[in-house]
């Protein structure tokens, strides 16, 4: 069920857009900020320094740090409950996440050149 998350297009977004996506399949990349102890959710800042929450169905067993990449769905509290992710081997090289937050606001401002998984294009 949840796994069919990874099948379906998601809109990438940052944390400024989470409240828009209640409910839906979307993709955050953002740096780790804090794990949780019990592993169940972690901190991530998005690239204009804004924090989300993602929540686990199953514990981490793996330390998370760096910048990742979260696929999963926004819940009714606006963090997103996680069903993948991706670290992002920041030794080969490193991310702006700066840069991919400007991207990623012209994404949602052009629709019409970027309409990827969107609904209701014409």
């Amino acid at each position: 069920m949840m796994g069919d998350l990874l099948e379906v297009p998601r809109a990438r977004i940052n944390t400024s857009m989470l409240a828009q996506y209640i409910g839906q399949p979307v993709c955050f990349v953002g740096r780790v900020e804090k794990v949780h102890p019990t592993g169940a959710s972690f901190v991530i800042s998005d690239g204009a320094g804004k924090n989300a929450t993602v929540e686990l169905a199953e514990p981490l067993d793996e330390e998370l740090s760096g910048v990742i990449e979260v696929v999963g769905k926004v819940t009714q509290k606006a963090t997103i409950m996680g069903v993948s992710y991706v670290p992002f081997r920041e030794d080969v090289t490193s991310f702006d996440l700066g840069l991919y937050d400007e991207a990623v606001k012209i994404i949602h401002e052009f629709p019409q050149y970027y309409p990827f998984g969107q609904k209701g294009l014409e």
